[in-house]
């Protein structure tokens, strides 16, 4: 039995609304700062789809007392890591640094906090529409299969709903946006009590909760916009399928599914993400093994998936098969696969191994000050409870394999109605060419 591992807290609320969450390691050397606020990809107008995604780019182009560029250069300069990422639900930044480099991450990230409107520009913003249609380019619309999450939501979230939509973004929609949507948007989202503060490393608790006051402290809070989460939707219930033909090099199928949501005691979640290991983590895995190497059908196989707390999680299957392999048969095995798993559960050895490596996971991303700040952020702001974090080692340690048998009936089963394929355009002629997009709601590629 692995020994217990918790990771003490200390929070404060700041009179602005700013929630600290403060973990010392005395004698590391190193803190992290990691800065969540609640916006995310659902919280955007159905018509300015991106937005969330754009700040985080915005973000780094200067404010009142800060240059352009400068966030980068001030802080890697003295030997910090940092950067930011956007998801369905929030908006994270983060900095990793040597301790002595503390005051400076705080004092940059309130700037852009306080000030960010001072210094945007129609140039600003038109810059950065031209990085995120870029990224999206390299990302997604020049690399084969890199659309395909974007044509599985529609299989499984209605496009009015909050995941109906992926951060990324419509560029349409940003480069018909104005600057006083743009400046509008921070003075909504962007705020300190829509935001959670996050301080881990080698730094005394009352030390960090001052210098947060000092930095912090003066912001006005604003009216924090009201969020209400929509109810959780049962799994796929009806056949949707979206079959596309495309220039990429081998056949392929994506299975998506809607999941439990998110929470720290939420069993049933638990019990999925430790059937998805099973059934399509890594080499060792059911699909690998029956898909890839016994049958020698795929390239390769797998499933994951994506915690997620608006009503529903959302997985994520696929199988790249081999050129000349027929995907109706790759469709079979794969659900020959799910089947036989659903009526027999995981072996003794499978959820073990299964338990061992999420556990691994976990202490590997806590064993850093920035990956146990991000999970702080997370918890805190998702959860309401910094502590949340603890829970995760014994939640994982409780879930039987008739729970993960359950989970796989329940939940990994009805991934099989919401397929994606992709066929290769050089070969649609020699074997059973697929329309442009035949699905209940699936959008063309």
């Amino acid at each position: 039995m692995t020994a217990d591992v918790r990771y003490p807290t200390s929070s404060r609320t700041l009179d602005n609304g700013l929630r600290v969450v403060v973990s010392p390691t005395p004698g590391l050397g190193v803190v992290a700062v990691n800065l969540w606020y609640d916006v995310g990809s659902r919280h955007e107008e159905p018509h300015r789809q991106g937005f969330a995604h754009l700040f985080e780019h915005l973000m780094f182009q200067g404010s009142r007392h800060v240059k352009s560029g400068d966030h980068f250069a001030l802080l890697q300069g003295r030997g910090a890591s940092l950067n930011a990422t956007t998801s369905f639900d929030s908006t994270n930044y983060f900095e990793s640094m040597p301790a002595g480099v503390l005051d400076l991450a705080l004092w940059l990230e309130a700037d852009r906090m306080a000030y960010l409107d001072d210094v945007l520009t129609q140039q600003n913003f038109d810059n950065q529409v031209d990085v995120v249609a870029q990224e999206r380019s390299q990302r997604m619309d020049n690399v084969p299969y890199g659309t395909v999450f974007e044509k599985a939501l529609p299989l499984i979230f209605d496009p009015e709903h909050p995941y109906g939509h992926l951060p990324i973004g419509n560029m349409q929609h940003l480069a018909d946006a104005t600057l006083a949507e743009v400046s509008a948007f921070h003075a909504r989202h962007y705020m300190p009590n829509t935001a959670v503060l996050s301080i881990v490393g080698d730094v005394e608790d009352s030390a960090a909760f001052a210098k947060a006051d000092m930095y912090f402290g003066h912001i006005d809070s604003g009216e924090a916009p009201k969020r209400e989460l929509p109810p959780a939707l049962p799994p796929v219930g009806e056949v949707r399928r979206a079959n596309f033909v495309e220039d990429v090099p081998a056949p392929a199928v994506w299975l998506a599914s809607r999941l439990p949501v998110d929470a720290p005691d939420s069993r049933e979640l638990a019990a999925v993400e430790l059937a998805s290991s099973i059934v399509g983590d890594g080499e060792t895995s059911r699909f690998h093994r029956r898909l890839v190497r016994q049958d020698e059908l795929a390239l390769t196989a797998g499933m994951g998936i994506n915690p997620l707390i608006a009503g529903n999680s959302l997985g994520l299957g696929s199988v790249r098969a081999l050129p000349d392999r027929d995907l109706d048969e790759v469709v079979a095995t794969v659900e020959e696969v799910l089947e036989t798993f659903a009526a027999d559960g995981p072996t003794e050895g499978e959820l073990a191994v299964a338990r061992a490596q999420a556990e691994r996971d976990w202490l590997d991303d806590m064993g850093t000050a920035a990956g146990r700040a991000d999970a702080i952020s997370g918890c805190a702001m998702l959860f309401d409870d910094p502590e949340a974090l603890n829970l995760r080692l014994p939640l994982l340690r409780s879930i039987t394999a008739a729970e993960v048998q359950e989970a796989t009936q329940v939940w990994l089963l009805p991934a099989l109605k919401a397929q994606v394929r992709i066929t290769p355009s050089g070969r649609a002629r020699d074997a059973d060419p697929l329309s442009a997009a035949v699905a209940d709601g699936a959008g063309v590629s």
